[in-house]
């Protein structure tokens, strides 16, 4: 037999007698997890910004209903104020008599200015005529700049959104009469969060940049979501600590949903290993360890379920392992 022909078979021999458990071994190790509590959250924005009439007047024109989306500057009600159109034509009659007053004292002045090249008139005459062509002349700009502070105002009647968002509420409807500073719509931020309410005595365990884990089935996807706490509120509220957290998929449209959240209360030792290999058999839960070259099967008790985002499908197991058992998957 060749050389070759024997490393062949040793090759051979050994892939039939390696276990087929070998690719697959999960070493036992205490492992810090956090002792997780469920609270309930609620979807909301992070700011509730009012857009509010900057002018008294009457509803015109609604542009937007509940729900709508919005962008920044965009107008959502019109409001109307009828004395600010009146005051308008008022300026715009005396504008056009101080137009006719200023073409008669530009004519006087003409013509005083011709008597005066002859020498038909003193220059006092001619003064007269230019200072009267002057005041027509200031009259008609103080009226357009009082007309332009009207068209100012009308234009003030447009209600613009504060910032990009949802409109949550709408409480008025056209022909309502609002005062300036009166809200017309209520908009809610596009960036949602998740308000948590957690127990008092849960406060000195929060801090921003801590995980939450909420179930996917929230949210309409599969399997455990996270996030992060942003900000810790130092009020407390009822007994309660109030918190906001950043989760990805939370949508841009429902406020208020109530969602079922886990957050951490301390922290402690634990087994968690991934429940691929844990089998049960008629009640009892088993794992297969490595022991003298052989896989043995031992029971285990198990605990809840610890999903992390490096082990989605992580168990923790109360009794039967220790420190440094070598798993295989069954």
């Amino acid at each position: 037999m060749t050389r070759r022909t024997l490393m062949i078979v040793a090759a051979a021999w050994a892939a039939v007698s390696t276990p087929a458990w070998a690719a697959d071994v999960f070493t036992v190790k205490p492992t810090m997890v956090g002792d997780e509590k469920a609270v309930f959250a609620t979807v909301e924005s992070a700011n509730v910004v009012p857009a509010r009439a900057r002018i008294g007047g009457t509803v015109a024109r609604l542009a937007v209903t509940y729900g709508d989306h919005v962008e920044r500057g965009q107008t959502l009600a019109t409001i109307g104020d009828e004395k600010l159109i009146l005051q308008m034509k008022s300026l715009d009659a005396q504008i056009a008599a101080l137009d006719a007053q200023l073409a008669q004292a530009q004519t006087d002045l003409g013509r005083a200015q011709s008597l005066f090249d002859h020498g038909t008139i003193p220059r006092a005459r001619l003064d007269e005529a230019r200072t009267a062509f002057n005041v027509a002349t200031n009259s008609k700009r103080a009226r357009a700049a009082e007309r332009a502070v009207i068209e100012q105002q009308l234009a003030e009647g447009n209600v613009l959104a504060p910032t990009s968002g949802r409109v949550l509420k709408v409480p008025v409807t056209p022909g309502t009469v609002v005062l300036p500073g009166e809200p017309v719509a209520l908009v809610a931020e596009q960036n949602f969060v998740l308000r948590l309410r957690v127990p008092e005595r849960h406060a000195r365990f929060l801090k921003a940049g801590d995980p939450v884990r909420l179930d996917g089935e929230e949210l309409g996807k599969e399997g455990a979501q996270f996030g992060v706490i942003r900000l810790v509120y130092p009020q407390i509220e009822d007994g309660r600590v109030v918190a906001d957290a950043t989760v990805q998929g939370l949508g841009d449209y429902f406020v208020g949903e109530r969602i079922r959240v886990w957050v951490s209360g301390g922290e402690r030792m634990a087994m968690i290993v991934p429940a691929r290999f844990v089998t049960t058999r008629f009640g009892v839960d088993y794992v297969r360890v490595l022991r003298d070259g052989d896989a043995v099967d031992v029971p285990v008790q198990r605990g809840r379920a610890h999903p992390r985002p490096d082990m989605p499908d992580g168990l923790e197991i109360l009794s039967g392992l220790r420190a440094g058992d070598r798993l295989v998957q069954p």
